[in-house]
């Protein structure tokens, strides 16, 4: 059931087109890796857990705070009446990591909205591609669209095995993959430790 799921929210041909975008672009071979949940978790001085900069819409975050506060009580008392340990719930993991004014933020603050991204990387470039959702037929999405991209020596450090991007700064982001079948597309490029094979193995 959870195959199915994913195999419907990533039709085929969605990574094809990006990968051959790429593959013209950077004359070097690609690899895409369509990405999970991009409602990351911060850890960036002067922003929210929820990557908003702080002291800003104030309102909105006042009645945000109340809504969570009562979703967080009804999750513990459902949780005790099932005799569960209530936890925290609305509680997410960091993904994005720096010092204040991180560089890390440039990427992580395209990322917000997006609802169909794709990492593409290759020997000496890393980006970003939007496609759109991707459970529709491709012939009928829009072209995709690269919303950031790295070129060496300005590029992060790239470790395909941590699924980490990290800055000269320090700034550092861990990118979610879409399910099991983009950590399968993976393993056909990666060897221990973390040998990366361009043209899979």
């Amino acid at each position: 059931m959870e195959n199915w799921a994913e195999q419907t929210q990533v039709r085929p041909g969605f990574r094809e087109r990006v990968e051959a975008l790429l593959r013209d672009r950077w004359q070097e071979p690609v690899i895409v890796l369509r990405l999970g949940d991009t409602d990351l978790g911060f850890d960036v001085p002067g922003r929210r857990l929820d990557g908003t900069v702080k002291g800003k819409r104030l309102i909105r975050r006042f009645f945000w705070n109340i809504l969570r506060g009562i979703g967080t009580a009804v999750m513990a008392v459902f949780a005790l009446a099932n005799g569960a340990t209530p936890g925290r719930p609305l509680q997410r993991a960091t993904q994005v990591s720096g010092p204040e004014n991180a560089m890390v933020l440039d990427l992580a603050d395209r990322l917000r909205g997006l609802s169909g991204p794709w990492l593409a990387c290759s020997p000496s470039c890393v980006a970003v591609v939007e496609t759109g959702p991707t459970y529709v037929d491709p012939a009928d999405a829009p072209p995709p669209e690269i919303v950031w991209e790295a070129r060496k020596p300005q590029a992060p450090e790239l470790s395909l095995r941590k699924r980490t991007l990290t800055w000269p700064d320090g700034s550092r982001f861990e990118f979610p993959l879409h399910g099991r079948s983009e950590d399968q597309h993976l393993r056909k490029y990666l060897e221990f430790p973390d040998v990366v094979h361009w043209n899979g193995r």
